[in-house]
């Protein structure tokens, strides 16, 4: 589950950031349809094909996600992320066969609930995939991992894809698909050197706040107003605009 909670904007904040806050207010409420406290479910599908845990058919993968997903609007959510979770161990690469399968389970889903805000996320870390994926099935958000900076996961190294998505989100024309991704992700250590070159340092968390900024091009998630909590322990970015 996932809280998306209001706070007082930056005080500090840009008079480009200024002047897009309304709009940037007005696109989250026009999505969730208020501006505070905002719960996202997580519809976590079972093993795909190809994976080594995979053992259902994708009629019986697909209706177990509209199983959980119809669980979720019952009990009122605000919106859902579909992700591939069973899909251990995860690697950066995966295979044409993952994307066409969650375009399928997502598109179900889609239609189980046509009014309910939907996103996607593919593990690990298949930002672009998931892209295409939202864009096929009709969804309105993907969670993208590494928007900024590297970390060391279980996977191996994450590097940095926000000028690679965002440039990708345009070109396939996915730009009504808003990107959440994560400030610093949780399962990680990030790294980077001092000047010398020589010690490897542990990045502050204001560095990655700055580095969305400037990535995106547009105010981070506590400079418009918004704070994303996951688990109680980790700070998402809603890096769309």
């Amino acid at each position: 589950m996932s809280t998306f909670s209001s706070v007082k904007p930056n005080a500090d904040l840009s008079a480009f950031s200024k002047l897009l806050l309304p709009r940037v207010i007005m696109k989250f409420f026009s999505l969730f349809g208020r501006l505070k406290s905002v719960v996202i479910g997580m519809v976590h599908v079972k093993a795909l094909p190809g994976t080594p845990l995979s053992s259902m058919k994708m009629s019986e993968i697909t209706e177990e996600a509209c199983r959980e997903a119809e669980i979720y609007s019952d009990a009122g959510v605000d919106g859902l992320i579909i992700e591939n979770m069973h899909d251990i161990p995860y690697i950066f690469s995966v295979g044409p066969e993952v994307t066409a399968c969650m375009t399928v389970v997502c598109s179900a889903v889609r239609n189980q609930c046509p009014f309910l805000p939907l996103g996607v996320q593919i593990l690990s870390s298949a930002n672009h995939q998931a892209l295409a994926v939202a864009l096929a099935s009709g969804l309105d958000f993907i969670r993208a991992e590494g928007f900024v900076f590297s970390h060391v996961a279980d996977e191996g190294l994450l590097n940095a894809c926000a000028g690679e998505l965002l440039r990708y989100r345009k070109q396939i024309g996915a730009e009504h698909v808003h990107v959440f991704t994560d400030i610093k992700k949780k399962h990680r250590c990030e790294h980077c050197r001092n000047s010398s070159g020589c010690r490897v340092l542990p990045v502050r968390w204001t560095h990655y706040h700055r580095k969305c900024h400037w990535s995106a091009g547009r105010p981070t998630a506590t400079q418009r107003g918004f704070r994303v909590y996951e688990d109680t322990c980790s700070d998402w970015l809603w890096g769309d605009l």
